[in-house]
């Protein structure tokens, strides 16, 4: 009579189920080769998951500015203006707010000099 073949204990379980996980099986030259796995975020390669998940500050700062994509240009529309307040007013009185005949609009970055 055959002999039965004993369970495998809890941590046997754990160590071999750690083994799946880092290692996996490929063929070289027709034998099984045992190779690391690559490394992976979510199931993802760690350059896909930047890609998805990256802003572009984060791509700055680090370097990666092959993955970041140029911002969309609107030429359509106009910039949009805040209306002033009473304070800002009072303070800029001296501003012109008209230049033959046209309103002058107050942009950021319009109080550096040309």
């Amino acid at each position: 009579m055959a002999k039965n073949k004993r369970k495998r204990t809890h941590a046997q379980k754990a160590a071999r189920a750690r083994c799946k996980a880092e290692f996996m099986t490929i063929f070289v030259a027709g034998k099984q080769k045992r190779v690391r796995r690559p490394p992976s975020i979510d199931g993802l390669d760690p350059d896909e998951f930047i890609c998805r998940n990256a802003d572009p500050i984060w791509l700055h700062q680090n370097e990666m500015w092959e993955y970041m994509e140029p911002e969309p240009v609107d030429n359509d529309t106009e910039p949009v203006v805040k209306p002033r307040t009473r304070a800002q007013d009072a303070l800029n009185v001296h501003e012109p707010q008209e230049i033959d005949g046209e309103p002058v609009v107050k942009r950021p970055g319009d109080d550096i000099p040309f």
